[in-house]
């Protein structure tokens, strides 16, 4: 078992109380849970999945194994690596648990995703002790209590606390006092600031930039011609260590979303129906599960080299049917690339659903003559619902596979198990 630590990046002084938000992080969770379920799994090589690797172990991952690499290519690099499947509902069981624990330091949790919150300690240091004490006693009871190892790092901001906490992994504490943050982020890599993925990454090696220092250092039109804009501001601040989010309490979700990354594919009109059908099904199934119904819908459609165009539609009435979700993404992703004709392939295909409210599904009565020949519109989203909920039925009893619409079933979307789809992409204020 590893030992906890306490890093300083810097003197303590009596200013460090203002450092009081934290980052609590299960280290490898998925993996770590499965260790936790068959012990003699600890300390050896696994990974959850089989084709494709959901998740690796640390022990995994020293050997170069990923998340999202085939099996056959894990295997390679670890010839002793074992592969497990997944026990999803033991996955949120131990990630609720833990959520149960931070609550009970402090009210101000801010839960991002299954297996990492945000926390706001100020109000409660007079009763537990300063930040890194919190932190400390915080990770003595998920390890006394869930068994799970947590890293946590602390700072005055949310962006900060959070690459404090993957700087401390494996099962570490690491606190940044007010004063030392540009010292401690100088020389750590870029690729630890939010939203810094492996393309964004390369893309900033090619301009000879490696380390978060080396980018708050780049002018910002310089980082806009690079990035972008938009992208190039966030970065910017981020670097600087300029955040102003607070940690947030839960709230009822304003939206809720899906997306898939495809890769460079050719934008063609069975990739269309087969993608937003699928990401459709998925977005109308939550929206049914928490009874809400969707007025706004949007699609997102991203082309190589991250440029991206986003399309809404406004609706009457509210809709949280699979087939009408899908019929009216399909209809704004035509739009967005019928006005984008000089893109022929696409790398990602996003849809949202906001401006929720109660909904209001009425079986329409053949009051006219002829009603019975031409059902409305409204008769027809009600039929739709009513199959979407007994599907819903099946779903809960027997699985997700168990039924679906044909272009779901066939899409080749399904390659990783939905269950570990959304745990993965949990957010309880918002899905997208």
């Amino acid at each position: 078992m590893a030992h906890g630590r306490l890093a300083n990046s810097g003197p303590a002084s009596n200013s460090d109380s203002t450092a009081t938000i934290l980052h609590a992080d299960l280290d490898a969770f998925y993996a770590s849970v499965e260790q936790l379920l068959d012990p003699s799994l600890r300390d050896r090589p696994i990974a959850v999945g089989g084709g494709v690797v959901l998740a690796a172990s640390y022990e995994a991952r020293s050997f170069g194994v990923s998340a999202g690499m085939p099996g056959w290519r894990a295997r390679q690099l670890c010839p002793g690596l074992t592969f497990v499947g997944g026990h999803f509902r033991e996955y949120q069981r131990l990630g609720d648990e833990v959520i149960e624990i931070l609550g009970a330091f402090t009210p101000v949790v801010e839960r991002i995703s299954i297996d990492e919150a945000f926390l706001d300690v100020a109000g409660a240091v007079h009763l537990f002790g300063p930040p890194a004490t919190i932190a400390a006693a915080i990770r003595g009871r998920v390890r006394g209590e869930v068994g799970l190892p947590l890293s946590v790092g602390v700072a005055r901001t949310k962006h900060l606390a959070k690459v404090a906490s993957q700087v401390a992994k494996p099962d570490g504490i690491v606190v940044v006092p007010p004063g030392a943050e540009h010292a401690f982020l100088e020389h750590l890599p870029v690729g630890l600031l939010w939203g810094v993925g492996r393309v964004r990454q390369a893309q900033l090696a090619g301009a000879g930039i490696h380390t978060i220092g080396q980018l708050a250092a780049v002018d910002g039109s310089v980082l806009d011609n690079l990035v972008g804009k938009g992208a190039g501001g966030k970065l910017g601040a981020l670097a600087g260590n300029i955040d102003p989010r607070r940690v947030e309490a839960p709230r009822a979700a304003s939206s809720i979303g899906a997306q898939a990354a495809l890769g460079r594919r050719q934008a063609t009109t069975g990739l269309l129906h087969s993608t937003l059908g699928y990401l459709a099904d998925r977005v109308a199934g939550r929206l049914r599960a928490s009874g809400r119904a969707a007025r706004t819908v949007t699609v997102r459609v991203r082309f190589p080299g991250l440029r991206s165009v986003t399309r809404s539609v406004t609706v009457r009435p509210a809709i949280s049917e699979t087939l009408t979700l899908t019929e009216r993404a399909v209809e704004l992703a035509g739009t967005a690339l019928a006005q984008h004709r000089g893109e022929r392939e696409i790398t990602l295909l996003a849809v949202s659903v906001s401006n929720l409210v109660e909904p209001a599904c009425q079986l329409e009565l053949p009051l006219r003559s002829g009603a019975s020949r031409a059902r409305s519109k409204a008769a027809v989203g009600a039929s739709r619902w009513l199959v979407d909920r007994s599907m819903d039925g099946v779903r809960a009893k027997f699985g997700r596979a168990a039924v679906g619409y044909a272009t779901v079933v066939f899409s080749d979307m399904d390659r990783v198990p939905e269950a570990f789809r959304e745990l993965a992409q949990h957010d309880p204020r918002s899905s997208e």
